[in-house]
């Protein structure tokens, strides 16, 4: 893979510029009814997914580490992997749109469309040519089927 930052420092990156921009920005600030039980929401949803996708990877005794793809022992997809080709990644996009509800700035959605286009070319992408070459026509059948992110 070209560039070697673990996706986890990459959504703390994102969030710490959803911070910063809550903290500078003077407009954009909103308030909803319900809007903590969304992040609440969002946030537990997404720790269910990353938990249930490292889960079914140890179940399948192949490798979670996202800077070597090509380490990759077997292709898992059955159970959340039906849904998402990168239920990780979908979680951590969770966590950022909570955190983005509580930090209540509309602004922080494009931070937040900025990780998954960060995401998609800097990490998926490469993933995605790694495992291709190294699955081949059973990786092809399952993007054909199962969407990157949702």
């Amino acid at each position: 893979m070209k560039v070697k930052v673990p996706p986890a420092l990459v959504m703390l990156v994102f969030g710490g510029l959803m911070y910063v921009l809550d903290k500078f920005l003077p407009v954009g600030e909103f308030e909803f009814f319900g809007k903590q039980e969304l992040g609440m929401f969002l946030f537990g949803v997404g720790i269910l997914v990353i938990l249930i996708s490292v889960i079914q990877f140890l179940a399948k005794k192949t490798t979670t580490d996202p800077l070597n793809p090509n380490k990759a022992s077997k292709l898992v997809t059955n159970g959340i992997y039906n849904f998402t080709r990168n239920p990780m990644y979908l979680g951590m996009l969770l966590f950022l749109l909570a955190f983005g509800l509580k930090l209540g700035n509309a602004f922080n959605t494009l931070i937040a469309a900025g990780f998954v286009s960060y995401m998609n070319r800097f990490q998926i992408k490469p993933e995605e040519e790694a495992l291709q070459e190294k699955f081949g026509k059973e990786y092809s059948i399952y993007c054909k089927l199962t969407r990157r992110w949702f």
